[in-house]
């Protein structure tokens, strides 16, 4: 088996809380937790997240920062902050990767300062802060540019990137064609499907029209040893669809990162 960790999102289980994604990742098997800060106050605060870790034997891999739409007003609003916030979280808990996304455009002095400002953080801390492929928004035919410098950080000078690949999917972008070209700088992989329309879908991976399974593969050849992380939405289903759901993605995880050494 390769040496990627499977792990699961808290954002999988809403609305389950962060004991919830905890208790299912341990009892289907996963290999750790992405923490989502969300206003739920345990995924916020270090000392409940080592006390969980301990409690399950499981490592929180990752601290996703809460710069999403619907979190602009957890930590505050300043965008840095939410950023620093979260790497001081990482280093307390013990997780290697923060998974941020790009400024919104109308953030335009964080945005001014975004890249050099992340670079600058890396160097400082040592924690791997992985910027998250975005997509275009879109209503009634038309198209906006509503990330800066861009949601698609191939053409960006980030030296660690997470590929979201329901997020290929809204977007249209080829995942397979992005992982050749990211190559080293493809630090964390969100696993997810879509079927492309202009929502976020994020599916059970095999359920919509992403390369899922040869994205995974390709990044198992190559010797990927960055963190899997199954990011699915499960709002809607029942306690025992959820958990079917979930196992049934660290499942295709597990296959086929082990295809090729197969």
């Amino acid at each position: 088996m390769p040496d990627s960790r499977v792990a699961l999102s808290t954002s999988s289980v809403y609305p389950l809380g962060v004991v919830g994604a905890f208790d299912l990742a341990d009892r289907l098997g996963y290999d750790g937790i992405e923490i989502m800060v969300w206003t739920d106050p345990i995924s916020q605060e270090s000392g409940a997240l080592k006390r969980l870790i301990d409690h399950y034997g499981l490592p929180v891999v990752s601290i996703h920062a809460p710069t999403l739409l619907l979190t602009q007003r957890v930590w505050g609003t300043d965008p840095w902050g939410k950023v620093d916030n979260s790497v001081k979280l990482a280093q307390e808990v013990g997780a290697e990767v923060v998974v941020v996304h790009p400024p919104f455009r109308w953030q335009k002095e964080y945005a001014a300062e975004f890249v050099e400002g992340i670079a600058q953080r890396e160097d400082e801390t040592g924690i791997a802060i992985a910027v998250e492929n975005m997509f275009p928004w879109r209503a009634r035919g038309r198209e906006m540019q509503a990330y800066l410098p861009h949601w698609d950080p191939v053409g960006e000078s980030y030296r660690h990137v997470t590929l979201d690949l329901s997020h290929t999917a809204t977007a249209g972008s080829d995942a397979v064609q992005m992982v050749h070209d990211l190559d080293e700088r493809l630090r964390h992989i969100h696993l997810a499907d879509g079927l492309g329309s202009f929502k976020d879908e994020h599916l059970v991976p095999g359920r919509g029209g992403q390369p899922c399974a040869e994205v995974l593969e390709l990044i198992a050849a190559q010797g990927f040893s960055g963190d899997v992380v199954v990011e699915v939405g499960t709002r809607k289903r029942t306690d025992d669809d959820r958990e079917l759901d979930l196992a049934e993605a660290l499942a295709f995880a597990r296959l086929h990162l082990a295809a090729p050494a197969g």
